[in-house]
């Protein structure tokens, strides 16, 4: 909860006692607390900004101020009747229960600080590619375009305002309240989230330049995504740059103010299957045949940003990113559809010299051909994703076996070095921002019982020994041998 309205619920709570229960006012200014609860609210809605989560504690303040209004008008009048005494005790009880619960279980939450020495900075950018046609849009001539947002090390004052989690908060969150069922308005708090990162920062001078990572959304998903994961590797050196692809994201506003709506999962799951498990009949969409699904289309987005990164890093014209990009120790790393993207990346490009795929079956090209580079897999084990089919559905035994028997043998035939990491008690949320959206996720089952802290904990321990040991020649023993401190993962290395 953000600090005014941590004062403002603590307000609401003295002025109930001191209304209700009648405490002895040895305290004079006590006799005032639903005025300053009153003035509290002001601020807060001033400074901090309104949220639905906070209407009990409007409502409750307003009528506190009503009630200590009616005594000093009428200082002589009292209630009568006992029972409605008891009622209204009852139901302030209540109301004053729900508005302390309320912020709570949907709070605006803080990153925890990453543990590298780096601050971070962040710059977004706008892309298109002149030479692709955009093949999601009803448009013959509309070309493909990427919002980007790059992260890096910075260097800048510790009091500079934060950037915000979500750029284009207000038409995400109805999207992803869609996603878990929920009410379009539960997530619209999300604005008001800031990061660890300042927008524009000087890049810092502690190296001449840094590695690149390359991060890839999930489906309806968002370049923010995995900010937890973002964060740690940034402020341990990297510089990371994370696409938004208009159509497979939620939605992607443009800086035009276009607005691109994600396709629906259903529409979606058709073109990456044939990807993953090619059928005769291909899928057909906006009068294009898809023989070989959607994934090379998306990986293409890969070998563009690429070729962008590289101008960039020729003449930012933010003038920030100037030749700060180490263009030779390059990887890339994503999450479920991000992440089956990732592998058939890394089949074609060999300018990615490191790739991390979280919790994603493999593409059928990637199963056939391997993988060249040095290759980790982060998810779980089949157990666990058939709780998670029992706690919040989903997880059918053919998305199972694709998932487990797909990555298994990309992994058992690389021709070089391979990780195989799978997390028990980590459900596919876990692997994202979202624990820390809700503490009861957990409860209901979007996320799995593992604590949402250990997993990332563990994601970001294992991924930064990957890219640490591949892009910077530093070697971990978290890659030799399973980690004492970390029981619940299933650690295999492959020897070629």
């Amino acid at each position: 909860m953000r600090p005014i309205e941590t004062l403002l619920l603590h307000a609401n709570l003295l002025t109930f006692f001191v209304l209700a229960v009648l405490l002895p006012r040895a305290v004079r200014w006590t006799s005032y607390s639903a005025l300053i609860a009153l003035m509290i609210a002001v601020a807060q809605v001033q400074v901090e900004g309104p949220r639905w989560q906070m209407i009990p504690t409007y409502i409750l303040t307003g009528l506190f101020f009503l009630v200590w209004l009616r005594q000093k008008i009428a200082p002589a009048a009292r209630f009568a009747n006992r029972l409605a005494v008891r009622l209204a005790f009852g139901l302030g009880v209540l109301v004053l229960s729900i508005s302390i619960v309320l912020p709570m279980v949907l709070p605006v939450f803080h990153f925890p600080h990453p543990s590298g020495p780096y601050k971070i900075g962040t710059l977004t950018y706008h892309w298109v590619d002149a030479n692709r046609l955009e093949v999601f849009s009803p448009d013959p001539n509309a070309h493909r375009e990427l919002m980007v947002q790059i992260w890096y090390p910075a260097k800048g004052n510790s009091s500079f305002p934060r950037a915000p989690y979500m750029q284009d908060a207000d038409t995400l969150a109805p999207v992803l309240a869609r996603l878990f069922h929920l009410p379009e308005f539960t997530f619209r708090h999300l604005k008001y989230v800031t990061t660890n990162a300042i927008s524009s920062a000087p890049v810092s001078d502690d190296q001449p330049n840094y590695p690149v990572l390359i991060f890839w959304e999930g489906l309806i998903g968002f370049r923010q995504m995995n900010t937890f994961q973002v964060e740690e590797l940034v402020s341990h050196g990297y510089i990371v740059a994370a696409i938004d692809q208009p159509y497979a994201a939620a939605s992607v506003v443009l800086p035009d103010g276009r607005l691109v709506a994600g396709l629906s999962k259903d529409q979606m799951n058709v073109l990456i299957q044939q990807s993953v498990s090619p059928v005769e009949k291909a899928p057909i969409m906006n009068g294009r045949t898809f023989k070989d699904g959607i994934i090379p289309y998306l990986a293409q987005d890969v070998s563009f940003t690429l070729d962008q990164l590289t101008t960039l890093n020729q003449a930012d014209p933010n003038n920030t990113l100037t030749g700060r990009m180490d263009l030779q120790h390059i990887g890339i790393f994503g999450v479920s559809l991000g992440g089956i993207v990732v592998g058939e990346a890394c089949r074609l490009e060999l300018r990615l010299q490191a790739c991390l795929v979280m919790d994603a079956p493999m593409p059928a090209d990637v199963v056939k051909a391997s993988l060249q580079q040095p290759t980790m897999w982060i998810s779980r084990d089949a157990e666990t994703m058939r709780l998670e089919r029992q706690r919040s559905g989903g997880w059918s035994e053919a998305d199972i076996n694709q998932h487990q028997n797909t990555m298994r043998a990309v992994f058992e035939s690389l021709p070089g070095d391979g990780y195989f990491v799978r997390v028990l008690g980590m459900f596919h949320a876990n692997l994202m921002d979202i624990p820390y959206w809700s503490p009861l996720f957990s409860r209901l089952g979007f996320t799995g019982p593992i604590d949402g802290q250990r997993a990332h904990d563990i994601i970001n321990a294992y991924s930064l020994a990957f890219f640490d040991k591949y892009l910077k020649g530093r070697s971990s023993p978290m890659l030799d041998r399973s980690a004492e401190q970390y029981p619940e993962v299933l650690f295999e290395k492959h020897n070629p």
